[in-house]
């Protein structure tokens, strides 16, 4: 396989730096991004010839048009997008503000929406390419505390599912990576909570906020192994549509499917009675 042009959002931490550092090593280029200039010239630096970085707020769809101008014109084209970048958020659904469920869906659904739409041109032009959703196993499944951040990564998935067969017949993947608890940043400084506190969710999504309290450093996954994963799927002639990391990740996979057949089957003949 010849080397690959990979584009990178969010680098600067967690599994985003290690995907980045891993594509590296295995020989293909980084284009990634940072929110500071500064951590781009240092990685620049430290990359000559093997990685170019650049500064992007994903919120931003100006910020969206530059860098994907600038790729263009600097490299032509690329062969694996990742949407890797946003934020995680803890609240109740009551406590949720408008604004911050705003501020949320900018970054973790219309960023990776405007730059997938961005991209697929290059995509659809080559005839090839990998779009990688960096979703997580609460996309999948819901979570009391987690609901905001669950409905973003719901939205991301719903519409990654759909492009997924649109862009099969052109020659283009898309995988959805479903990370369970991973060491990186996530959980800590970057972790945001709703303002708002209403004690009657308190043995729900205040057990939820006070268990991300305690879970930074500590969770099972490692984001250099999922790194290795991420990579050697984008190899297959036929990667998969889902891809859940860690154990975790599949039990909140299956309790899901199990859920909703359970549904399905108790209560099939009401289903099938409303038809014509």
């Amino acid at each position: 396989m010849k080397n690959r042009t990979w584009f990178i959002t969010g680098i600067s931490s967690g599994l985003g730096k290690a995907l980045a550092q891993t594509v590296i090593e295995y020989g293909d280029f980084v284009i990634g991004t940072f929110r500071s200039q500064e951590q781009a010239d240092i990685f620049n630096n430290q990359y000559k010839d093997k990685a170019f970085a650049l500064t992007l707020d994903i919120a931003k769809s100006n910020e969206i048009e530059i860098a994907v101008k600038l790729v263009k014109e600097k490299f032509g084209s690329i062969d694996v997008l990742v949407n890797n970048a946003g934020f995680g958020f803890a609240g109740a659904i009551e406590e949720t503000s408008i604004e911050e469920t705003r501020e949320i869906f900018e970054a973790n659904f219309f960023g990776t929406l405007n730059l997938t739409q961005s991209f697929l041109p290059f995509f659809r032009k080559q005839r090839s390419g990998h779009i990688i959703q960096i979703s997580s196993h609460g996309g999948f499944k819901a979570f009391p505390g987690f609901g905001i951040y669950n409905a973003s990564k719901f939205a991301v998935e719903g519409f990654s599912e759909a492009l997924a067969i649109e862009v099969a017949p052109l020659g283009i993947h898309l995988t959805i990576v479903e990370p369970g608890p991973f060491r990186t940043n996530f959980a800590g400084s970057a972790f945001r909570q709703a303002e708002k506190i209403i004690e009657d969710y308190n043995e729900t999504a205040g057990a939820f906020r006070e268990r991300m309290q305690h879970v930074d450093g500590k969770q099972e996954g490692d984001p250099y192994k999922a790194s290795h994963a991420i990579v050697d799927i984008s190899k297959l002639d036929k990667p998969p549509l889902r891809l859940p990391l860690g154990k975790i990740a599949i039990v909140s996979l299956t309790t899901k499917l199990e859920s909703v057949q359970n549904d399905i089957n108790a209560y099939k003949d009401i289903a099938e009675s409303v038809v014509f």
